[in-house]
């Protein structure tokens, strides 16, 4: 039995500031080792040597080291704040136009989309993504405020904002991500126009925030949906439980299986260098460190959750 599943997991003692301590010391010849996102201008700039690692417990704890109060670019770790709000407002008809399946294939490919008649394989994949922000566009009149307003509730911080120079580094170089949308547009699975979907793709993935943001805007879904402070619902248990699922099975691009097998949480990584991992019932951990390995992940940051796991003894098997 995990202890995420154990009924007595709320009082087992994990000291985690000098776990976290121990963490940042072990990884630091990792740090800066891998590359940058040099394909988005703005994101190139990001210095390669920062590391920073929050964890937020369903106690309201947080517990911080290194860089974990600098602001970053979350970049695809914004689908999961989306992907709630579709649900929010479609609830389980969002799965006629996207699907459940990790997709095997790189996040940004267009393989699958003619074969599959233009069904993204998940939500977490940037042609998913594209469909999930064409459900919040059409659910919502002032779809960017909206998300903004939703993600600072969840992080508890009225500052975090969207950076315009980032959602213009994007669309200036967004020719892959145009591709995916109107090739999704064309098998009638947009309602919006495409300017509009990416406008509002491009600008989620500008959210700048830092892991103890990232941390604490996680909660809900390690407290089955509901908001730690208020104790107020966001999302059903059960929705957060189907998102957690894919968190684990297509969370990290196509390095998911390797990550559920190294790790064992469910967890959503972006190429800003950002991994929130969720531990059930327990806690949130959020890590920050920009270089990437080949498959798009911050490489010292999925080494630190790994690292975490082991120390804590936490895993959702």
């Amino acid at each position: 039995m995990s202890l995420v599943d154990h009924p007595g997991r709320q009082h087992v003692h994990i000291d985690h500031a000098a776990i976290l301590r121990q963490i940042h010391a072990e990884v630091a010849p990792l740090v800066g080792q891998g590359k940058v996102a040099a394909y988005i201008p703005r994101l190139a700039d990001v210095p390669a040597n920062r590391f920073g690692m929050a964890v937020a417990t369903l106690d309201g704890r947080l517990f911080e080291v290194g860089d974990a109060a600098e602001p970053f670019s979350i970049q695809s770790i914004s689908k999961v704040f989306s992907l709630t709000l579709a649900l929010e407002a479609l609830g389980p008809d969002l799965w006629k136009r996207v699907g459940r399946e990790p997709s095997g294939s790189a996040f940004n490919s267009l393989v699958q989309l003619e074969s599959e008649k233009g069904i993204p394989r998940n939500p977490l994949i940037n042609a998913g993504a594209h469909v999930v922000a064409d459900v919040v566009l059409s659910s919502n009149r002032n779809a960017r405020e909206h998300l903004l307003a939703f993600v600072r509730e969840r992080a508890d911080n009225p500052g975090v904002i969207m950076d315009a120079e980032v959602a213009g580094s994007e669309r200036d170089t967004g020719f892959r991500n145009a591709a995916l949308a109107n090739f999704v547009r064309s098998f009638g699975n947009l309602d919006n126009p495409v300017e509009q979907v990416l406008d509002f793709y491009f600008h989620q993935c500008a959210l700048q925030m830092s892991c103890a943001d990232l941390a604490r805007a996680f909660v809900y879904l390690a407290n089955r949906g509901r908001c730690q402070r208020s104790g107020k619902s966001v999302i059903s248990a059960g929705l957060a439980k189907r998102i957690n699922a894919l968190m684990l099975t297509c969370g990290t691009y196509d390095a998911a299986g390797e990550f559920a097998f190294r790790v064992g949480f469910p967890a959503k990584s972006g190429v800003g260098g950002g991994i929130v991992a969720i531990v059930p019932n327990v806690l949130t951990v959020a890590v920050w460190s920009p270089a990437l390995d080949d498959k798009g992940n911050s490489l010292a940051g999925a080494a630190a959750l790994e690292r975490f796991a082991a120390l804590t003894g936490l895993s959702i098997f």
